[in-house]
C-alpha cells in the first residue's frame, strides 16, 4: 500500500517547529516534617518551584523526524504538550507552522497528530470503527476525506480485523496501532510520539517503527520521537535532542551522540549453567546475578554477532539479548564530557 505523496515534493523544505528560550514553571506543594509542620500546612501551604523548562531552544524542519531523550521528569512531555497547545509557558517563543500553539488551539490541532503511549484518544467501551466515526466530527474532516483516510491506514495498519473491537479487549500493541491511526485520520503534516513503544512487546515495537519510517518517508510527515528507547531512536531518527531538567544537552546528528556517548553497547547472557566465569577479550564485564551475566563492548572494536558468536560457542547460553546502555548512563556520560 502505497501512501500519499511525500510533501517534501509539493513543499519546501522549512522550519515547521520553532522554539525559542522556552521556559515552563510548575509548583508543588510541600510540607514541613513532623506533626506541628502537618498542622502548620493545614493554613499556611508552602510551594516548590519546579522549572519543568529551563531555556529550551531548538527548531525542527519540514520532513525530519527527531528524536527527542531524557530520563523521567527531564521535561519531554511537558515540551510536547506545550507544542500541542496543551500548556501555556511562562516565557519564551514558540510556533508550530507559524502558529502559537496556544492562541489558535482549534486550527492547531488540525495540523498535527499525537499519540501517547500510557493513554488513548480512543473510547474505552465503544468499537474501534466508532471512535474513528467520532474524530472525525471532532476534527471537521469531509466524508470522503475521512473515508480515503481511514481506508489507507486500517489496510497499511492491518486494522480490519479490530474495527468492531471495543478498545478495552485490544491488546496494548492493537490498541498502539488503533491509536496511530487515530492520529492520522484528519492527515496531519506534524505528528508528536511520546513514548509510542512502550510496554510493547519485540513484534509489536517493530511493526510501530516501520509504519512511522514509512509515514515520514513516504508522506513526508514532520515527527518528534519522545522515548527512553533508545533503539527506537537508533532504528528512526538521525537526529537527536536530549535534555535533562529542563535543559537541552545536546542537539545534533545521532551518529556524532554515538561517537561520543554511546560507542558502547550491551550484551546480557542468561546462562544454562550459572557456575564459572564469563570473559572475552573485546568485553568487560559489567556485572552477574547468579546465571545473568552482563556484558559491554565497543562495536567499533568487535562486531555484535562476531562476539555473539564467541559467546554462545564458549558458554551454556540459554537467552541473549543486545541492548544500548539506559538513558540514564548517557544522560550521565553528557554531563560528564560537559564538565571536561
Amino acid at each position: 500500500m502505497q501512501l500519499r505523496p511525500s510533501m517534501r515534493e509539493c513543499s519546501p523544505r522549512m522550519a515547521f517547529i520553532e522554539v525559542e528560550r522556552l521556559v515552563k514553571l510548575f509548583y508543588v506543594a510541600e510540607r514541613a516534617p513532623g506533626v506541628w509542620g502537618a498542622l502548620r500546612g493545614l493554613f499556611h501551604r508552602r510551594q516548590r518551584e519546579v522549572r519543568a523548562l529551563d531555556g529550551v531552544s531548538f527548531s525542527i524542519a519540514e520532513g525530519e523526524m527527531v528524536g527527542y531523550i531524557g530520563p523521567n521528569g527531564a521535561g519531554k512531555s511537558t515540551t510536547v504538550k506545550v507544542l500541542g497547545g496543551i500548556l501555556v509557558p511562562e516565557a519564551g517563543r514558540c510556533e508550530v507552522m507559524g502558529r502559537v500553539p496556544w492562541r489558535d488551539r482549534i486550527e492547531h490541532v488540525r495540523g498535527i497528530g499525537a499519540v501517547f503511549g500510557q493513554r488513548t484518544q480512543l473510547w474505552w467501551d465503544l468499537p474501534v470503527a466508532e471512535s474513528f466515526d467520532l474524530l472525525r466530527d471532532i476534527y471537521g474532516v469531509s466524508a470522503a476525506e475521512h473515508a480515503r483516510a481511514r481506508a489507507e491506514l486500517v489496510e497499511t495498519l492491518g486494522l480490519a480485523p479490530l474495527l468492531d473491537t471495543p478498545v478495552r479487549q485490544l491488546s496494548l500493541g492493537q490498541r498502539m496501532r488503533c491509536d496511530l491511526a487515530a492520529s492520522l485520520l484528519h492527515s496531519p503534516r506534524i505528528l508528536f510520539l511520546d513514548e509510542p513503544t512502550i510496554g510493547l512487546d519485540a513484534p509489536a515495537k517493530l511493526a510501530v517503527r516501520d509504519f512511522v519510517r514509512k509515514l515520514n518517508r513516504e508522506r513526508g510527515v514532520t515527527v518528534l520521537l519522545t522515548t527512553h528507547d533508545l533503539d527506537d531512536i537508533e532504528a528512526l531518527c538521525e537526529r537527536v535532542l536530549v535534555i535533562n531538567a529542563g535543559r537541552i544537552l545536546h542537539d545534533g546528528p545521532l551518529a556524532a551522540l554515538r561517537r561520543g556517548v554511546m560507542n558502547e553497547r550491551r550484551v546480557i547472557l542468561d546462562l544454562a549453567d550459572g557456575a564459572g566465569e564469563v570473559s572475552d577479550p573485546d568485553a568487560k564485564v559489567l556485572r552477574r546475578e547468579g546465571a545473568r551475566v552482563e556484558l559491554s563492548f565497543d562495536p567499533g572494536a568487535v562486531s555484535a554477532p562476531a562476539l555473539i558468536s564467541r559467546l554462545t560457542a564458549k558458554y551454556p547460553v540459554r537467552d541473549l539479548t543486545v541492548e544500548n546502555p539506559p538513558i540514564e548512563e548517557v544522560i550521565a556520560r553528557i554531563y560528564s564530557e560537559q564538565g571536561k
